[in-house]
């Protein structure tokens, strides 16, 4: 395997040198794609989307002056995606807008209780409730339910000085939540039905079936990378308050929390080789969540499509999707990006990277610990350890700014999952 390792970079590296004059984009850019991907959480992904650039006079390439992106997809598993979202850099003037419409149908969710460790996990468990039932064909179901979301974004940002913006957003989460009703499912029990009211009330009676999120959000950026989407230096750090006023539901979850993430970009050599890392911090500083919303990650500006953690392609890759839910956690993210070689294509410029990474996710606040402490058949005695994956990624990249991206990646725990996580999606994580 070294070896095999090492002709293959005694080949790539002649052609990672290989530097031809850019093609500077100017005005509109648009490209219409087949969605075509896969998510060992989800399964196949299939649909279509459509990326729309406008760079102006090309005088800030591959800065762009707006983005449009527009996707409608399905998964084997079940979840399907409606969504839309832009950047405006020329609306606000030393600034950029931002928006967010998104409905995630989701029919088979992870569910794997609080706390990461603390709650029990076995992938092939099947509790049957209907003996006449039995199948030795059948897949365990008991860390599965369902869910819907819809999800609007609006954040905005203004230069203060140099880098450093001010920025503020609001934010509508209308969520649904159930037990799983895939058919092949029935007559088993499931985790969540394990934690509502009749069972244990760690999932309380008015949560139980989702609710209403309402958030207001306002902090500081600084921002010193050289471009958005692909960046070879600088910093991006976002520190901001997240007041949710309980305004709908009227069921008492109103909370205020802080969200701090820091994401730097060291060149190692030239533009080709980049350290890159992410450390994310979140916590509940005053008030509850419910249960349905302690799993999102309350940034501003999203990089992809799923803001949820830990666990999935947005936060620790390999873990369990939602795999670790905790009122307040730690992420750290890292990953070194190779530029292997530039191409153009279709009046286009290329590059393929590639990006070994190691990810990490610890809970720093537990969620309803003391209430999980009291059923043992929920509570695994284990606590606050950390969670950790590695992989490795490759990338296919568009003028700087579309990104094809394919990661595999394992946790180094088997209670943070089994097999080989893989995900074939857009974007950088970070």
């Amino acid at each position: 395997m070294k070896k095999a390792a090492l002709l293959l970079a005694a080949f790539l590296l002649p052609l990672s040198s290989l530097s031809a004059e850019e093609i500077v984009k100017t005005g509109w850019n648009i490209g219409i794609l087949p969605v075509v991907g896969f998510d060992s959480d989800l399964g196949f992904q299939y649909g279509i989307c459509s990326d729309i650039f406008n760079y102006g006079d090309g005088s800030a390439y591959p800065q762009y002056n707006y983005k449009i992106n527009l996707e409608a997809s399905t998964y084997t598993k079940g979840s399907s995606v409606l969504r839309s979202y832009g950047e405006f850099k020329n609306l606000i003037q030393d600034g950029k807008l931002f928006f967010d419409i998104t409905y995630f149908n989701a029919p088979k969710f992870g569910f794997y209780g609080y706390n990461g460790y603390a709650s029990k996990y076995d992938p092939d468990f099947i509790g049957w409730t209907d003996p006449t039932a039995v199948r030795d064909d059948a897949k365990s179901g008991y860390n599965l339910m369902s869910r819907n979301q819809f999800r609007t974004v609006v954040s905005a940002r203004k230069t203060i000085s140099g880098n450093l913006s001010a920025a503020a957003g609001l934010a509508f989460y209308h969520i649904t939540t159930d037990r799983v009703s895939l058919k092949e499912y029935d007559n088993q029990l499931t985790l969540y039905e394990t934690y509502l009211p009749l069972m244990s009330d760690l999932i309380h009676e008015n949560e139980m079936d989702g609710g209403n999120v309402t958030q207001l959000r306002a902090g500081l950026i600084y921002d010193s990378r050289d471009h958005d989407s692909d960046p070879t230096r600088g910093e991006n750090v976002e520190l901001s308050l997240v007041y949710s006023p309980d305004i709908i539901d009227g069921n008492g979850y109103s909370n205020l929390g802080m969200h701090l993430s820091i994401s730097q970009f060291l060149p190692v050599y030239k533009d080709r080789l980049t350290f890159a890392y992410r450390a994310l911090v979140q916590a509940n500083l005053w008030g509850e969540i419910p249960f349905y919303f302690v799993n999102n990650i309350n940034s501003m500006f999203f990089r992809k499509m799923y803001t949820e953690g830990l666990g999935g392609n947005a936060s620790v890759r390999g873990l369990n999707r939602n795999g670790v839910l905790g009122n307040g956690f730690l992420l750290l993210n890292m990953e070194l990006r190779w530029r292997i070689f530039d191409f153009k294509l279709i009046n286009q410029n290329w590059q393929i990277a590639t990006n070994p990474f190691f990810d990490a996710g610890k809970i720093l606040q537990a969620y309803r610990l003391e209430e999980q402490k009291q059923y043992p058949g929920l509570y695994s005695g284990d606590e606050y350890r950390a969670h950790y994956t590695a992989g490795l990624g490759l990338k296919l990249i568009m003028n700087h700014n579309m990104i094809i991206s394919f990661e595999g990646g394992k946790p180094f725990d088997k209670n943070d999952g089994t097999g080989l996580w893989t995900n074939i999606g857009f974007n950088y994580l970070f």
